[in-house]
């Protein structure tokens, strides 16, 4: 993956600050040339350094408000049927493996708790599930951001 430097972090924060800004006004406030900025998010973009606008969208927006954590202990000779279950059910936005005691993290959307049901179930009886916990998101205190960071990496490059 690309490592960002200062002036990536200024594009992208100008990109946060004005998302529906034409490549050349973004060029023209940060004193570069337009295929400056082009290149510089295309190679963000071909390296997975940007990933895609979807992955921005709010699940509330199509209709799945309720957000929980799946944590999942799995068998480890099974983990590929495990991977094949939960990348199959389409409310599992997002999967992490982890250390501790369980082997994978999942964020996962639904509609409401009745639905949430459904979707526990479904990935629980995948082959190789030994083991579940879910909890259900009451309150986000801190939403998902990168900003800070870019901030960090724009003002002193570190």
């Amino acid at each position: 993956m690309h490592s960002l430097d200062a002036l990536d972090a200024r594009i992208l924060l100008a990109r946060d600050d004005s998302p529906e800004a034409p490549l050349i006004e973004i060029a023209s406030r940060l004193g570069v040339s337009r295929n400056t900025v082009h290149a510089r998010l295309k190679r963000l973009r071909d390296s997975g350094a940007l990933g895609t606008p979807s992955a921005s969208l709010s699940p509330g927006a199509i209709g799945r408000p309720l957000l929980a954590f799946m944590t999942l202990s799995v068998a480890q000779q099974q983990i590929d049927s495990v991977y094949a279950a939960i990348s199959a059910t389409p409310e599992v936005i997002e999967v992490h493996t982890t250390t501790g005691d369980a082997d994978l993290m999942l964020r996962v959307v639904a509609r409401d708790t009745a639905d949430l049901h459904r979707i526990t179930q479904s990935v629980q009886s995948a082959p190789g599930v030994q083991r579940s916990n879910t909890s259900i998101a009451t309150t986000e205190v801190v939403p998902h951001r990168m900003s800070p960071l870019l901030n960090r990496l724009a003002a002193d490059g570190s």
